[in-house]
């Protein structure tokens, strides 16, 4: 068999693995479809790599050899250590850092608002003219 061959027949074993978790995973309560929610995520994420990633065609062969490559696999990656977390937490930083600079910019734009409509007041008040001195009669008895 080609490299392609052996990849194209790993992938389908692998998938046909992930159809029979899935098909029993749509059989169990809400609770534990919940419970494997990970472990799906990740068996579709490794699936995933195979789209994208040939294997030679020594390495494709061997996990073609067991019986249930996908969750080798998965056992394998559980045990990493990996920068998982790190990702995520950078992440959460990251959308905090531009929700902030949004909110600066619109505090500074509403600032900037007010102070333009407080000049625009200013001025209107300047340009009114001012009420001539009412002069106001004298009472009779105060004439001279």
């Amino acid at each position: 068999m080609t490299t392609e061959e052996c990849n194209t027949a790993l992938y389908k074993k692998m998938f046909a693995e992930q159809d029979a978790f899935r098909d029993w995973l749509k059989s169990q309560p809400p609770e534990e479809i919940l419970n494997h929610a990970y472990e799906y995520t990740i068996r579709e994420d490794i699936l995933l790599s195979l789209e994208f990633q040939d294997l030679s065609a020594e390495q494709a062969t061997a996990l073609m050899s067991s019986p249930c490559p996908l969750s080798e696999v998965l056992k394998d990656f559980e045990k990493l250590e990996t920068e998982h977390m790190s990702v995520i937490w950078e992440c959460v930083e990251n959308r905090a850092d531009k929700l902030l600079e949004i909110q600066r910019q619109a505090r500074k734009e509403t600032s900037q608002d007010e102070n333009r409509k407080l000049t625009i007041h200013e001025k209107l008040q300047m340009m009114q003219p001012t009420a001539p001195h009412k002069h106001t009669p004298k009472s009779k008895g105060q004439e001279r």
